[in-house]
């Protein structure tokens, strides 16, 4: 059978990302409590097509991924792009899978166990510069404004907001680990279950410490600057404002030399 994809393209445009978006497939990530976790990721997948091709072989970024779906961690993410640049005669891959990640969080009164879930990415490329690897983690925080607690004679407005931690790392590291990073950074963490103690201290810890998305943004950062296993992170904080029409929004991203 005629293999149409390797016909001689005559307009030489070289295409920069030509794969696969959007594959919703099951996989199994890393969990420090236990072990793996089974979920479900949104997956893209791309190569860069030479302009002598008229297309690359979609059928086998589908292999590629079955083949490794039993475990995709940061570990062997290098591994998939390896592949897909070898499968597909590529010289550049690149690879995101974003998924839900669940942790059992612990009410701070009551104990009672509830589910949490951490919206993840994993991005991944590889090219005649070398390996790139992204871990990005979005995280729910509670945020009460400083603003209106001085001005106010009683009480202040608070609201959820959401943090967008991406880095660079040159050691392994937990996605659990990411998470309380930001969720110690803020007014106050945020809870799938409270009884009515566990709801009096969370919002009493949240109106001792106030914060503003400025403040979020910059203790993270300051958390980052001292950790020399971050080599690059970008960090983005939205607060979900409660007595306005719109959001606050902050964002730093830093280079460590």
């Amino acid at each position: 059978m005629i293999d149409v994809q390797n016909l001689k393209d005559e307009r030489r445009i070289d295409i920069d990302k030509v794969g696969v978006k959007n594959i919703r497939y099951p996989i199994t990530v890393l969990d420090r409590a236990n072990g793996k976790q089974r979920t479900v990721a949104s997956v893209n997948m791309y190569v860069n097509l030479p302009h002598l091709y008229k297309g690359t072989h979609m059928s086998r970024f589908i292999e590629i991924l079955s083949e490794y779906r039993q475990e995709i961690s940061l570990e062997n993410l290098s591994t998939i792009l390896d592949e897909m640049k070898r499968r597909l005669n590529a010289e550049s891959a690149h690879m995101e899978l974003t998924f839900p990640y669940f942790i059992e969080k612990r009410a701070p009164v009551t104990n009672t166990p509830g589910l949490m879930e951490y919206n993840c990415t994993f991005t991944g490329s590889l090219n005649h510069k070398g390996r790139d690897i992204i871990v990005e983690v979005a995280v729910p925080i509670t945020t009460l404004c400083p603003c209106s607690k001085e001005i106010s004679q009683a009480g202040a407005h608070n609201q959820r907001g959401e943090v967008r931690l991406a880095i660079r790392f040159t050691k392994f590291i937990w996605i659990e680990d990411i998470i309380r990073l930001v969720e110690t950074s803020a007014s106050s963490e945020v809870f799938s279950l409270l009884k009515r103690g566990d709801e009096k201290y969370v919002t009493e810890s949240a109106y001792e410490n106030p914060m503003f998305v400025e403040d979020v943004v910059r203790e993270i950062a300051l958390k980052l600057d001292l950790d020399e296993n971050i080599t690059w992170f970008s960090v983005a904080a939205e607060n979900f404002e409660s007595i306005h029409n719109h959001s606050a929004y902050a964002f730093i991203e830093r280079k460590k030399e």
